[in-house]
């Protein structure tokens, strides 16, 4: 009988801990990061829930034990004692250690947002590589200005070089997201995200859409290879060779609303990405803070600041 209470009372205390769990999957991404800003975001998630877990975990169990330690039962004997001192020891406990966690993350906070600034080119002796990224409905649309290049739901880059995408929209709003490389940025019409992301080990990662943008945005998935330099300098070269071209009339083809499988170009109009965000961009203002970062030759819309490499939103 006793035994049967124990695991009873068990059961109680870990019921909270199991709901919490039962959402959780066997890959959890974010916590296996593949690149760098991705590793400093997971890092900045453990240390932050280390720290709330000092303060949350002894409330959930000192409410648990109060609540079965002075339960109502039949035959307590113990002393009813409303009247009791004030004790600035254990206030300042309870009020101390908060406050304390409470600055230490703040200072955690504001570091980990300026270090994790998206547009702030990664320290490399490699050269970045630009990706231009067109939201479309349902459908991910990767331009490759340098190589000459264009993808539809296929994204490859090599191996330990930072990519620089520029992030833009022809359709709703949306949320470019590579779970094992960074977080999420925004992908807004009239608008040319700048967001630097690297891949330290070759392998295969799932990226998407983050936002809800109608009917078929659960197929707004794209797979993210990485490889070495010498085999994405030969993939490109096959798209170029096999690969059609990607005209003005085929682009107003696939902007329309449909959902794609991979698709490659060995070309496309001069100009397209910086033509999508211009049409959206009367009514934006683009800020100036990040002009030293442009080459002097681009010709890609200056991207407007956003911080989006804290735990949260560059997460």
């Amino acid at each position: 009988m006793k035994v049967t209470k124990a695991v009873r009372r068990l059961a109680a205390l870990l019921a909270p801990v199991m709901l919490l769990l039962a959402g959780c999957t066997d890959n959890m991404a974010v916590l296996d990061p593949k690149g760098p800003i991705a590793a400093q975001q997971r890092d900045l998630m453990i240390i932050s829930t280390i720290l709330c877990c000092i303060v949350v975990v002894p409330v959930l169990l000192l409410t648990a034990f109060i609540v079965w330690r002075y339960r109502d039962r039949e035959g307590r004997k113990a002393a009813y004692t409303p009247r009791w001192e004030h004790s600035f020891k254990l206030e300042a406990i309870w009020w101390g250690i908060p406050i304390v966690i409470i600055l230490i993350l703040a200072v955690i906070t504001v570091k980990g947002t300026y270090a994790l600034e998206p547009s702030k080119p990664l320290e490399s002796a490699q050269k970045p590589l630009t990706v231009q990224v067109t939201s479309l409905n349902w459908k991910w649309l990767f331009q490759y200005p340098e190589q000459g290049i264009a993808t539809v739901n296929e994204l490859k880059i090599p191996q330990g070089v930072p990519v620089r995408f520029e992030i833009t929209a022809d359709s709703p709003m949306n949320s470019f997201w590579i779970p094992q490389l960074g977080g999420q940025m925004y992908a807004m019409s009239g608008m040319a995200m700048t967001l630097y992301l690297q891949a330290d080990e070759a392998g295969e990662y799932w990226g998407s859409g983050a936002n809800f943008t109608g009917t078929h945005f659960s197929s707004m998935y794209f797979d993210v290879e990485s490889t070495t330099q010498t085999e994405f300098d030969q993939w490109v070269k096959e798209v170029q060779a096999k690969s059609p071209a990607l005209t003005s009339e085929g682009y107003k083809q696939l902007a329309q609303p449909s959902t794609e499988q991979k698709l490659t170009f060995s070309s496309f109009p001069e100009g397209l990405f910086e033509r999508t965000v211009t049409k959206y961009a009367s009514g934006h203002h683009h800020s100036p803070q990040l002009k030293e970062q442009e080459p002097a030759d681009s010709k890609t819309p200056k991207p407007a600041s956003h911080s989006g490499h804290s735990a949260e939103e560059h997460q």
